[in-house]
C-alpha cells in the first residue's frame, strides 16, 4: 500500500523572516552551550506569534473574543481545497473561485496568491476575499480560510472586515502559508495551533496530505 505524501506548507522561522511592519521580529540565541562548558545546548526565542505561519485568534480583532488557547482543533484538521488565485488583484469574488462554482459545501479553503513572505520579503499588497464572497463561503459551511499572504484583509485595512466576518461565522484563519510548490487540488490539512494562553495568535506547523 502506497503511503500518501505529506507536504509541509509552513514558513521556516529564522532571524530575518519578514514580520508585519512594526511587529516584534523573530530572534533566537543560546543561553547555554556544550562548547561553553554546559552539559546541554539551550536556546531561547523572542517573536510575535504572527511571524511565520500562524492561526489568528478572534481576540486579535475584538476584546472579549476567544484567545489562542480556545482555538478548536477540529477546524484545523480535515479535507481542504487549494485554489490558485495568482495574478488576482483587489477583491476576489465567488465567481473567480471557479473550482467552487458548483460546490454545495466547502469546509477548508486555502488560497495561493503568490504574495507571500516565503519569497524573503514582505509583500506590498495582496488580493483578499470580498465581503460578499466570504459571506457566501460561510453559507456553504466554511470553517477555515488559509492564505499564503500575511493577512486575509488588505495591508492597510482598519476595519479588518474579513477577519470579523469569518470569526462571527465560527470560521478560523491561517496566514503566511507556504504554497509555492503545492498544486491546486484536494488535500487533508493538519495545522494545529500551539496551545498558548490568551494570546491573539498561535504558531502552527501546517501540513497537507495528498489524497
Amino acid at each position: 500500500m502506497t503511503e500518501s505524501r505529506l507536504r509541509d506548507i509552513s514558513i521556516t522561522l529564522s532571524p530575518g523572516t519578514p514580520e508585519w511592519p512594526g511587529d516584534t521580529p523573530f530572534s533566537c540565541g543560546w543561553t547555554a552551550t556544550l562548547s561553553g562548558g554546559s552539559n546541554v545546548n539551550l536556546s531561547a526565542v523572542t517573536s510575535s506569534p504572527h511571524v511565520g505561519t500562524h492561526a489568528d485568534a478572534p481576540l486579535h480583532v475584538r476584546e472579549g473574543w476567544p484567545g489562542s488557547h480556545e482555538l478548536p482543533l477540529e477546524a484545523f484538521h480535515g479535507p481542504a481545497v487549494v485554489i490558485d488565485v495568482t495574478g488576482a488583484k483587489g477583491e476576489i469574488t465567488l465567481a473567480a473561485l471557479e473550482q467552487l462554482a458548483g460546490a454545495a459545501s466547502i469546509e477548508r479553503l486555502l488560497l495561493r496568491t503568490s504574495c507571500s513572505i516565503a519569497s524573503g520579503s514582505f509583500p506590498l499588497e495582496w488580493p483578499t476575499l470580498s465581503e460578499s464572497c466570504a459571506r457566501s463561503l460561510l453559507g456553504r459551511g466554511l470553517r477555515l480560510l488559509g492564505v499564503d499572504a500575511p493577512s486575509v484583509d488588505t495591508k492597510d485595512s482598519k476595519s479588518l472586515a474579513v477577519h470579523k466576518m469569518l470569526f462571527s461565522g465560527n470560521a478560523f484563519i491561517l496566514e503566511n502559508l507556504d504554497l509555492r510548490r503545492t498544486p491546486p487540488g484536494e488535500y487533508e490539512i493538519m495545522a494545529f495551533p500551539i496551545k498558548m494562553m490568551s494570546l491573539d495568535a498561535a504558531p502552527v506547523r501546517a501540513v497537507l496530505r495528498e489524497k
